[in-house]
């Protein structure tokens, strides 16, 4: 492997395959398009412009570069800034737009910010609020024209040729070992760490991804990004688009994937499970209104799907059925995602094995991976090909690493792309990386020799009073396979039995209700009303079977509002905030155990 800098990509995709679309968005209601050329005189234009405003990576070392910040949406202006902000050596930090202004404050004065990036007159002010408090930060440009902040072409506009030259030359003296980023981690607990990346740690994992899957090099093809960019997990899949010539497509939000989707017509995208499991809502609502034949149809198909497996062939009738739901159902489906869709790369929280089987089965495949930021961040990938996906696991490791399970089942990686470390934290660093080896406090197992299977995080197993270890993981994902949960957070520890905080999917339950002749009002009331208790009893016991009886829910209750990120409980990635979520309902937890 020819280890490269991340923002090499520019000119090796302006060397092997030029393009008119490299980075798209939409402005004013229609799709701009950048092509490479455009792009590269950009970024150059940025770095000038950041020069003279004198930022610099110094002396090159991890404390000595320039610190640079970033919170906005994904947008072209976003990959300008980081690879105009890396050919100078400095080091960007970016942020969720959705952070708390007191974690914003802490990563600014940790970090040393000397510079930040907004998108829009919302994230302005969030930081502007905040520049009192943070002494290093000297000023605030926005890429939307906001009143009071200055436009980042300010920056761009002040490069002339002397300083652009400088910027070559600066360019070619950055190592591959340079820090390329650090991303400020919040996990589900704790103070944010800061994981330091290089641009070998990053490349190391574009390239051993991109051999392994393998994602081949695709100039025609086109991918949506809506994934949040500051997340390691959207960003290593984007460089893995500019080094494979794929045009990237970013929606213009959350609301309007579905639309976006149809316009651009994608051959594939990354999501988290979450989304995945939102969309598949969507399909049961509007199947559920269904009547007659097509209704029979679409659930005869639907329980094709369910049963199909990738590695075992279930018969050439059920084949020749599976065949025929594609025509008459699952291609509407896959003409909602475009109709051109070849992949979804899957991370960030386990994934459903049922939405697994249904999506592929629909002919819309589905790739589970996974990896912490501190890897850069894969280890493993479902892959194309014959025996190259098992659902239920995230695959085999990729080329390049070595992957080994510790006597508790803990996954260690080692190789290129280990992070440098977390930033101003030795002691951190020395806990998590031992003799090479980085310790990711997920606990696994191999199947059938080389699939890897999360099973939990280590710091999540409980133990009731009992003495008897409990993985929530598990349980929480069956019960998600539900149409009536949204979301279930296990709880038990030190207690006699397993309990469980149950959000019902209240379109769902409503649906239900009204089938019954029972009025729903609010939600408060229908989480309140017996009938419904009994269903999720009922539902609850049905589950129950698939455990041993220490883990079985004994006892449960149901919640009237949705965990979200806003509101504190989620991590912008969707993973669940235990801690946060048990220490609010401290009050209902009690209630299971005092009933």
């Amino acid at each position: 492997m020819e280890m490269k800098r991340l923002f090499d990509a520019v000119e090796f995709q302006l060397q092997h395959f030029p393009k008119p679309d490299m980075l798209n968005a939409k402005v004013s209601g229609q799709w701009k398009q950048y092509a490479t050329a455009e792009v590269k005189d950009t970024v150059n234009r940025l770095s000038a412009g950041l020069l003279k405003a004198g930022v610099s990576g110094n002396d090159m070392t991890d404390e000595g570069c320039d610190k640079i910040a970033i919170i906005s949406n994904n947008r072209p202006e976003w990959v300008f800034t980081d690879l105009a902000v890396q050919q100078l050596g400095a080091v960007l930090v970016p942020l969720y737009p959705t952070t708390n202004v007191n974690e914003i404050e802490f990563i600014l004065n940790d970090a040393k910010v000397k510079y930040m990036f907004v998108s829009n007159e919302e994230l302005f002010h969030k930081i502007d609020i905040l520049k009192e408090r943070v002494a290093s930060l000297q000023n605030i440009y926005s890429f939307d024209e906001v009143k009071g902040c200055d436009h980042w072409t300010q920056l761009t506009n002040a490069a002339d040729e002397q300083t652009i030259q400088q910027v070559e030359l600066i360019k070619s003296s950055i190592p591959v070992s340079h820090l390329a980023t650090i991303i400020y981690t919040s996990g589900t607990t704790g103070t944010p760490k800061g994981v330091m990346l290089t641009h070998a740690n990053i490349y190391s994992c574009l390239h051993y991804s991109k051999e392994s899957v393998p994602f081949e090099d695709a100039p025609h093809n086109k991918a949506l990004s809506f994934l949040p960019l500051n997340h390691i997990f959207e960003k290593i899949i984007t460089y893995i688009y500019l080094y494979s010539g794929i045009g990237i497509y970013y929606a213009e939000s959350l609301d309007t994937i579905a639309d976006n989707l149809r316009e651009v017509k994608p051959n594939g995208f990354s999501t988290v499970p979450r989304l995945l499991e939102k969309v598949y809502e969507k399909i049961m609502l509007k199947a559920n209104e269904l009547t007659g034949v097509k209704r029979k149809l679409f659930f005869w198909a639907l329980e094709l799907a369910e049963q199909y497996d990738n590695n075992v062939s279930k018969g050439a009738w059920y084949d020749f059925q599976l065949n025929i739901a594609n025509k008459l159902v699952f291609s509407k489906w896959r003409e909602a995602l475009g109709g051109n869709i070849e992949y979804i790369i899957t991370g960030g929280a386990a994934c459903q094995v049922k939405l697994l089987r249904i999506f592929n089965a629909a002919g819309i495949p589905v790739y589970e991976g996974y990896g912490p930021t501190e890897n850069s961040p894969v280890i493993s990938i479902n892959r194309k090909g014959a025996f190259g996906t098992k659902f239920g696991t995230v695959g085999p490791p990729i080329n390049g690493i070595e992957v080994k399970l510790e006597e508790d089942g803990e996954i260690c990686v080692k190789g290129p792309t280990v992070m440098k470390g977390y930033y101003k934290r030795p002691d951190l660093t020395a806990e998590t990386v031992i003799d090479g080896w980085l310790h990711t406090g997920d606990i696994g197992v191999w199947e059938d020799e080389k699939f890897l299977k999360i099973t939990d995080r280590k710091k999540e197993l409980f133990k009731t009073s009992g003495g008897k270890y409990v993985a929530p993981q598990p349980i929480e994902n069956k019960l998600k396979e539900s149409p009536f949960v949204e979301q279930v957070i296990v709880v038990g520890p030190e207690k006699k039995f397993v309990g469980a905080l149950i959000v019902p999917s209240f379109p769902t339950l409503r649906e239900w209700m009204r089938g019954r002749g029972i009025q729903f009002t609010t939600n408060e009331e229908a989480i309140r009303n017996e009938q419904v208790k009994r269903l999720y009893e009922e539902l609850v016991e049905s589950f129950n079977k698939f455990f041993n009886h220490v883990e079985q829910i004994k006892k449960f209750e149901l919640l009237a509002a949705e965990w979200s990120i806003e509101n504190g409980e989620m991590t912008p990635k969707m993973s669940l905030k235990r801690k946060v979520i048990m220490d609010k309902y401290k009050n209902v937890i009690e209630n299971i155990y005092n009933s």
